[in-house]
């Protein structure tokens, strides 16, 4: 994932950018980057490598440096952000978030016009945002470059394009990842998250539509293209990657988590006994909350997670790592848990590793029964929106692994819409097997139509590919 977060005053800004990138921490793993637009006209900018510190440690000695009255930054899955740029369309600083799954066939076309070179990362690989700077220095206005960019990019795409007298925002053509405006006296700012403003004094001003273009100075915000009625935001901000004090499309995170543990809990009605009800912390916690409620099964914390030094555990490139990370921030409460039912709610099942490893955990210390209840479906197929997991293939996966184990290596579209039917039976022997492999005492995954009633939103406008591979 990534998040960023621009801002343009009459004032200093650079504070506010400042605490504003800071706010979209959760959502990174490796870069953070600012830039501003200095007194004299110049570009500012400083990135660093956030995969082991906090963002702030990085960059609070550079923001004493970077001052001036408009400024774009990110916390960035893998390329380094933003980046400058100096072109026939002027000088502008740019940054990006989301998934151009075709990077490779449109980094082909652009140097098959033989005009233009890219940067390799290391690995080889190419910066996206460069691609995207290509594709926009293509045409003869930035408004038309991005115009242009919306219309090639498979995938997923937002973007904010700071020039010398303002900021370009752009939505993702389907809304796929959010961006919204918050307003103050004497300024304006632009973010992923909408928690990110509140405390900076910005109010809510406007939430971009779909492939919604606008630009945005101290003095107002200006649409540039109007927003497109389809929309297809992924559902997985809500379940997983949003910060609880977020709100999209109106929805509130937090307030859809408690929903979604009692769609749960409705469901579930009466299937097992436990004592009591937990939640894999943190994304895990509100939809054991909300089940809790709907239940009246007590709401218990088993474990506490220590965070105080233990990174987040999807940050290393190790697996092994990341295992070891989220076993290690886990402390167990052995009160509570002795002897007892529990019912664990954890947002998804991805691998399968580190649940399983927290279930043996929990049994270890004492548990008697632990029944999961994970907030979404199976995952069935890997993401191509937008960077949702490091895995490399859907064997990943483990409810693929399952499928394969059942049906070998050659498996059809049909038969994978059997296995994402809660109702047949294939799907019924997939879930009891990855029971099975995980060591729960029971697992019933939540429905897909019940998981996309809990945002209150028309199902329509929800990415559910993840699930069930509809576009």
């Amino acid at each position: 994932m990534g998040g960023v977060f621009g801002v343009v005053g009459k004032k200093d800004c650079s504070l506010d950018l400042f605490f504003g990138v800071d706010y979209h921490s959760h959502l990174g793993t490796r870069r953070g980057g600012l830039a501003v637009l200095g007194s004299d006209g110049q570009f500012l900018r400083a990135i660093h490598n956030i995969q082991n510190s906090p963002f702030r440690t990085k960059f609070e000695d550079d923001i004493g440096e970077m001052h001036g009255n408009m400024g774009i930054g990110c916390i960035s899955d893998y390329e380094p952000q933003p980046l400058l740029v100096k072109s026939h369309l002027g000088a502008y600083a740019i940054t990006t978030v989301g998934l151009v799954a075709n990077k490779d066939a449109l980094v082909n076309e652009i140097l098959m016009e033989k005009n233009t070179h890219f940067l390799e990362m290391s690995g080889g690989e190419i910066n996206q945002t460069e691609l995207i700077i290509a594709l926009i220095n293509s045409k003869e206005t930035i408004l038309d470059g991005i115009k242009y960019v919306q219309e090639k990019v498979l995938g997923s795409l937002s973007l904010l394009i700071m020039t010398k007298t303002g900021i370009y925002a752009a939505r993702d053509k389907m809304g796929r990842t959010p961006l919204q405006i918050g307003k103050k006296e004497d300024a304006y700012c632009v973010s992923f998250e909408s928690h990110a403003y509140v405390n900076l004094g910005y109010s809510d001003y406007k939430e971009l539509g779909p492939a919604e273009i606008v630009f945005i100075t101290a003095d107002g915000v200006r649409v540039m293209q109007q927003k497109q009625k389809a929309m297809k935001i992924c559902t997985f901000l809500w379940i997983y990657y949003g910060y609880p004090t977020s709100t999209y499309e109106g929805v509130n995170v937090e307030e859809m988590r408690y929903n979604c543990g009692k769609y749960l809990a409705m469901r579930d009605k009466d299937s097992v006994q436990p004592d009591c009800v937990a939640g894999v912390p943190d994304s895990g916690t509100a939809h054991a909350i909300g089940y809790a409620n709907e239940s009246g099964i007590p709401f218990t914390r088993p474990f506490i997670k220590y965070t105080p030094t233990w990174p987040r555990s999807f940050m290393p490139t190790s697996q092994d790592q990341r295992n070891l990370i989220a076993h290690m921030k886990l402390i167990p409460v052995q009160q509570l848990i002795r002897g007892k039912k529990i019912l664990l709610i954890d947002d998804s099942i991805v691998r399968g590793t580190q649940l399983r490893e927290t279930t043996d955990f929990l049994y270890q210390s004492g548990a008697e029964e632990v029944h999961v209840r994970p907030a979404c479906p199976p995952i069935m197929f890997g993401c191509k929106y937008l960077n949702f997991s490091r895995s490399k293939s859907e064997m990943d996966l483990i409810a693929r692994r399952v499928i394969k184990q059942f049906e070998g290596e050659d498996v059809s579209e049909e038969v994978l819409r059997e296995y994402c039917n809660p109702d047949s039976e294939k799907y019924q022997r997939m879930q009891e097997e990855i029971r099975r492999q995980l060591h729960f005492t029971s697992l019933r995954f939540h429905r897909l139509d019940d998981m996309l009633d809990s945002t209150g939103l028309p199902h329509e406008c929800l990415c559910t590919y993840c699930w069930d591979g509809r576009e």
